[in-house]
């Protein structure tokens, strides 16, 4: 059985759509997940780029697209009052759902992302929301506490040092798939398919080319 990681950040509608249909692209195949919360923002910051939000055609292009493939998959999709907003609380709680060092688990990571995108176009930090979510969840450890807090910026640091650059990112035996778009790689990457070896390498080879001045 091979360890997948799956990155996201609840603030990304793709890390949602990509978390609720994982189970289906990878049917059949021996693997387990890791779920690992980070900041997106921070990957943006760390490599000098936008968010998708920030740029206002690509955000309306990102809202069409996201919720042209919910329908088309059949998964349930509201885009949330506030957008983009702080995903920090949702981030620290799903770490404080698990023990120190450790991962939440599916039914924790499914609670923060559906409490995002299935609240039927709420605000995803009104207080009495987040309250509820919280008992729910029942975390074994005070979110807010500089432990968390700790867990969650060594994450961002951890992701930067494995390459990724956006969420969900997806984590093979050392090979990183980034976006929706990727489970069927991911998924053929299971199966063994020859490619990913000399092909993964050589594809992924820098190439000379014209640098944008600074």
């Amino acid at each position: 059985m091979k360890l997948i990681r799956f990155w996201f950040d609840p603030v990304s509608p793709y890390a949602y759509l990509g978390f609720e249909r994982l189970p289906e692209v990878l049917a059949g195949l021996s693997y387990c997940v890791e779920y690992r919360p980070v900041l997106f923002a921070g990957l943006l910051q760390h490599w000098g780029q936008k968010g998708p939000a920030e740029i206002e055609p690509k955000r309306a292009w990102t809202f069409r697209h996201v919720e042209w493939l919910a329908r088309h998959h059949g998964i349930e999709f509201h885009s949330p009052q506030q957008h983009p907003f702080n995903p920090l609380p949702l981030l620290r709680l799903a770490l404080a759902c698990a023990e120190a060092g450790a991962a939440p688990n599916r039914r924790v990571v499914e609670a923060v992302l559906r409490h995002v995108w299935c609240g039927g176009g709420a605000d995803a930090n009104d207080p009495a929301r987040l309250e509820a979510l919280i008992q729910d969840l029942a975390p074994c450890r005070d979110a807010q506490s500089q432990e968390v807090k700790d867990e969650l910026r060594g994450a961002g640091q951890e992701a930067v040092q494995r390459g990724l650059f956006g969420v969900p990112t997806i984590e093979l035996e050392g090979r990183v798939f980034w976006g929706l778009d990727s489970l069927e790689m991911v998924a053929a990457c299971l199966r063994g398919e020859p490619w990913f070896g000399p092909g993964w390498d050589a594809a992924g080879a820098p190439r000379a080319g014209v640098r944008r001045a600074g």
